[in-house]
């Protein structure tokens, strides 16, 4: 599927095709302005595709009644909470607008105060919670309706590691229990460690995709990623683009890509040089190790604005 915002010179998604299995753990990569946000939406039901069709289970979704999106569950980037509010009100509140009474309504509410370890706070007013337990409630108010598909996006942004951890495994027992996950992160160790399977977006269209293992064989060993403390200058740029077997150099603030036919060879010339240089390595690898790497090689360096 596709979509083109009214003016925009391309398409902010662009023909991107993917089936994700009931059960998987699916991670969603992508640089600022790669399209994430806009293919999320689309899963939401929040944009309609300018062409193509969403299925959920095999039925198109373009349709859909209100019930049918009730099998969804989204958790924004931005907290979609009431700070006014207790922990307890905000769950009916949202509970409430998935149709939920009664018994029922309170059952669920009771659930996820235990999912999110809220329940001795659970009548406190959400202005008076740290990030980390804002989040927690902001995950549990899309398991409010027992959705079957679970979509994140950047769900651990800005706490502390204690309240990540928290929220990581919560996910993995949920997962574990059936539910579907979409999981979009910034913090490429979250979807290396989290994820069964993965995507990588740029320019609005998919550029890897598979297990983590097959992402990481995407970058063969004849790659060398180093990290530097400081800017190359332009002269060792230069040396470096000319290196005998070195076939392509990208250079980013404090990173460097080459592309070698004999890598070992290339990547103890290099070291040499940059002692001379009075360079210091911060890191150095041939191949890709983690994700970090690969995302590097496929999307480039530069750094991108946000949309």
């Amino acid at each position: 599927m596709s979509k083109t915002y009214a003016g925009a010179e391309r398409p902010a998604v662009d023909r991107v095709d993917l089936s994700i299995a009931r059960g998987r753990l699916f991670g969603l990569l992508g640089p600022n302005g790669a399209g994430k946000t806009t293919l999320m939406s689309m899963l939401c039901g929040l944009l309609r595709p300018s062409t193509g069709d969403i299925f959920l289970d095999g039925h198109s979704v373009r349709e859909a009644s209100p019930q049918q999106w009730r099998r969804i569950g989204l958790v924004p980037q931005d907290l979609a909470i009431y700070p006014g509010l207790t922990a307890r009100e905000n769950l009916a509140y949202f509970g409430g607008i998935q149709g939920l009474t009664g018994a029922r309504l309170k059952q669920r509410i009771d659930f996820c105060l235990n999912t999110a370890e809220l329940t001795t706070l659970a009548d406190r007013r959400i202005n008076t919670f740290s990030g980390g337990l804002k989040r927690r409630l902001n995950l549990v108010i899309a398991l409010i309706h027992e959705p079957e598909l679970l979509i994140l996006d950047e769900p651990t942004v800005g706490i502390d590691p204690q309240s990540r951890r928290f929220i990581h495994d919560n996910l993995r027992r949920l997962n574990t229990e059936g539910l579907t996950i979409i999981y979009t992160s910034h913090y490429m160790e979250e979807i290396e460690r989290l994820c069964d399977e993965l995507a990588i977006i740029d320019h609005g269209r998919i550029i890897a995709a598979g297990s983590v293992d097959q992402i990481l064989d995407r970058v063969p060993h004849g790659k060398i990623q180093l990290r530097v403390e400081s800017p190359l200058p332009e002269h060792v740029r230069t040396c470096l683009r000319t290196f005998d077997g070195v076939d392509r150099a990208e250079f980013g603030s404090d990173s460097i890509v080459l592309e070698s036919r004999n890598p070992q060879e290339t990547l103890r010339r290099v070291l040499e040089m940059f002692a001379v240089e009075n360079l210091h390595v911060v890191s150095a690898s041939l191949g890709a190790t983690n994700l970090e790497q690969v995302f590097l090689v496929l999307t480039g360096t530069t750094m991108r604005d946000s949309p």
